[in-house]
């Protein structure tokens, strides 16, 4: 832009070189002019963000180099950030000491918390008095067995239905019996609940950054139909492929520099589940439950965090009555037999991070002390002039004579 006879303004608008033609009189001057970002803003921003390190500052056509050495690798990714919002490309050449990348060892316990209730309700009754003869069961555990039907006449000549016995293998957990008139009955009232069971307890090592995964189950096959060809000539065409089930464990840990170790973890437990299996073309496919989390969290080295509250619940009751009987309004509940499982379980996953430290070269762990030794506790050496040890007690006949 000429702005008088002798002045002349250029304004750069890109980054690069170009040579410009100013003619005064009958002469020309060329002028070899060199454009390059304002530096001075990144060099001003990065020594009062860095002051004790040593950063170089400069640009190659549209890019910013970085260059120098720095004392932590940190450095090197923040320098980089810094420079980032002035240029839109960032060639970073900074150079920081080689340093230790960190292992870190996951221990993982999998619980299932187990709320199962499992009620059970039954009768048996049995009669073989001289009125009655005969057995009443819900069917739903053994009952008493009549023995052979012999009848012997009475003195009233009517039969005596009071001489046959009766065999119980199974007296439930309840047993009531009246001699007087021969009634008898077996009950089954049971109530039982079930604890925690862990699952599985894997120990996971890997280095920082790196992902590592875990898996304690199997795989299951199931068809995959495709079809070949077209029109008249489609067949159709199975394959077999496999997907995994179990307790599965996949994370990855990152060591920060102030000490924190952030994980990303994500476990899952998963079973087969033939109540909802499929078949399909004469194969039976089962379907899959599936119970997962996938989170993350900083921790500390020894620091645990739980996973909780994957519940499954599902009630299963059936009922048995004796028709008529059992639909009466207070002695009818002798006549029905009840189960009714409820199963109400809970995932608990438990996740404790450290530090691993390789044993150096041909050193070994040291092994676990024992509270007691094999042979009670270590004597001092004996001096050679102490005396030798001697006999006190008891004993049998001792001979000093020669043996023959």
């Amino acid at each position: 832009m000429v702005v008088s006879l002798r002045e002349v303004v250029l304004n750069g608008k890109a980054p690069g070189n170009t040579t410009i033609m100013i003619w005064h009189g009958e002469s020309v001057s060329p002028y070899e002019i060199t454009v390059q970002p304002d530096l001075s803003e990144i060099q001003k921003q990065l020594r009062a963000t860095f002051p004790n390190e040593q950063i170089e500052v400069s640009s190659s056509r549209d890019a910013i180099l970085l260059n120098g050495v720095v004392t932590d690798a940190e450095v090197v990714k923040q320098a980089a950030a810094i420079a980032a919002a002035y240029a839109e490309s960032v060639v970073n050449l900074l150079q920081a000491p080689p340093t230790e990348n960190p292992q870190v060892m996951l221990q993982v316990k999998f619980a299932t918390i187990d709320r199962t209730n499992l009620s059970q309700l039954g009768a048996n009754l049995f009669s073989v008095n001289n009125s009655l003869l005969g057995t009443a069961t819900t069917q739903q555990f053994q009952f008493p067995r009549i023995g052979q039907l012999q009848f012997s006449q009475g003195a009233d000549g009517q039969p005596d239905l009071g001489n046959t016995s009766v065999s119980a293998s199974d007296l439930l957990n309840l047993f009531l019996f009246r001699p007087d008139i021969n009634i008898g009955a077996t009950l089954r009232l049971m109530q039982s609940k079930n604890l925690l069971e862990i699952l599985a307890e894997p120990n996971l090592i890997t280095v920082s950054g790196r992902e590592a995964s875990f898996l304690a189950g199997g795989e299951f096959p199931f068809p995959v139909i495709s079809s070949t060809g077209s029109g008249a000539q489609a067949a159709p065409v199975v394959t077999v492929q496999f997907r995994p089930f179990g307790v599965r464990l996949v994370f990855t840990p990152t060591v920060e520099p102030n000490g924190l170790i952030h994980l990303k973890v994500r476990p899952e437990v998963s079973a087969l589940d033939f109540a909802n299996a499929l078949t399909i073309q004469g194969f039976l496919i089962p379907a899959i439950s599936t119970r997962t989390a996938e989170t993350e969290v900083d921790l500390r080295e020894g620091e645990s965090f739980a996973i909780a509250g994957l519940i499954d619940n599902r009630v299963t009751q059936v009922m048995n009555k004796i028709p008529g009987l059992g639909d009466l309004p207070i002695l009818g509940h002798l006549f029905r037999s009840r189960n009714t499982q409820k199963s109400n379980s809970e995932l608990l996953v438990i996740i404790t991070p450290h530090f691993v430290k390789p044993f150096a070269a041909g050193a070994a762990p040291a092994l676990p002390e024992f509270p007691e030794g094999f042979l009670g506790p270590e004597q001092a050496p004996r001096s050679p002039a102490a005396p030798l040890p001697t006999f006190i007690g008891p004993r049998g006949h001792e001979s000093s004579g020669a043996t023959p």
